[in-house]
């Protein structure tokens, strides 16, 4: 494009506007359902159907492993996956900064674009705004994902009962990890990548080889702790967590030791907490850990009867203690 950086006259809706979508958003975007109309046509899901929406307001927007267009497909796919249901189409809408690089807008939406075709879901409508300097932080975006939920396929926070246990997907903490160092603000230098990543093929693994999941959830804002806060909430059942099974990468264990941060705290982008009734653990555990984002899965806990809304961690010695709950602003804008 002749342009270097994003202009107000590229909001405007005239000849600018045009070129910003043509050469920039369709070109990376195109396929059979996406519109120039006001609203893209879709053949309807035969079954039920998930449909999610979330915003991205990342600092930075680019980080090691990701920046805030891949992020913005994966969270999308992947609370669609968490319900049992195949994404199949998104729409995304821009809100950018005058000034933003031109070359970085279409760095994001080549993520998009090759994040999507990994996922396997269609962008097929969307929306671009310009603000004013310093009226945005360079670049927000937010995407609707509507998703197909598989016969046969029920998930909720409110499902896991007693006897269940806690697998999670991977090493725990990454991403959070990731943006704090990419922030600089502590001058500490690690090799921490984040896990961001389309999930929904890892759930249809596990769900070729059984559909008697209870629970998935992706553990975002907040990471495993607060996920299983929530469940322990929405289910009346307590959570018993062994410490000693939690993955985490030396690296991240390591930055957390020195900040005084609480892995499971942390927010993920590619890993799943999974409740499953005991019986079908063996089996969800080896194709999980055949996937490709999933390869250290584990299982860290069990539900329990015992202590409802409670997560009770046993520790590297042997004691157990109560996981604090979280409170406060943990780490913001990390997604």
């Amino acid at each position: 494009m002749r342009d270097l950086a994003v202009t107000l006259a590229h909001g405007a809706g005239g000849k600018q506007t045009s070129e910003l979508i043509d050469q920039v958003f369709k070109a990376h975007f195109a396929n059979p359902a996406l519109t120039a109309d006001d609203a893209a046509v879709l053949t309807a899901p035969r079954g039920k159907m998930a449909m999610t929406t979330d915003g991205f307001i990342v600092s930075p927007s680019f980080f090691p492993g990701g920046n805030i267009g891949k992020l913005s497909i994966c969270g999308t796919v992947n609370d669609l996956a968490c319900m049992g249901a195949r994404p199949l189409y998104l729409s995304c809408a821009f809100v950018i900064e005058e000034g933003f690089p031109m070359e970085k807008l279409e760095e994001i939406a080549s993520a998009m674009e090759k994040t999507a075709k990994e996922a396997g879901v269609q962008i097929v409508s969307g929306d671009t705004k310009v603000a004013g300097k310093g009226q945005v932080d360079g670049v927000f975006i937010t995407t609707t994902g509507v998703g197909e939920i598989l016969e046969g396929v029920e998930t909720s926070g409110a499902m896991a009962k007693p006897g269940d246990v806690v697998i999670v997907t991977g090493d725990v903490g990454r991403h959070g990890c990731t943006i704090l160092l990419a922030r600089e603000d502590f001058g500490i230098e690690a090799d921490v990548t984040s896990d961001c990543a389309p999930l929904w093929g890892t759930v249809q693994d596990m769900l070729e080889v059984t559909k008697d999941i209870h629970v998935i959830r992706d553990a975002t804002r907040g990471g495993v702790g607060t996920v299983l806060y929530e469940i322990a909430g929405q289910s009346g059942v307590g959570v018993q967590l062994d410490s000693t099974a939690v993955p985490v990468a030396p690296e991240v264990q390591g930055v957390c030791r020195m900040l005084g941060l609480e892995p499971l705290y942390l927010a993920c982008e590619g890993r799943l907490v999974i409740v499953t009734p005991k019986e079908e653990a063996d089996k969800v555990l080896e194709v999980l850990r055949k996937g490709k984002y999933s390869g250290n899965a584990a299982i860290i806990g069990e539900i329990t009867a015992e202590n409802p809304g409670r997560v009770i961690m046993t520790t590297e010695i042997g004691a157990q203690t109560v996981l604090p709950q979280p409170g406060g602003e943990l780490l913001p804008r990390i997604c």
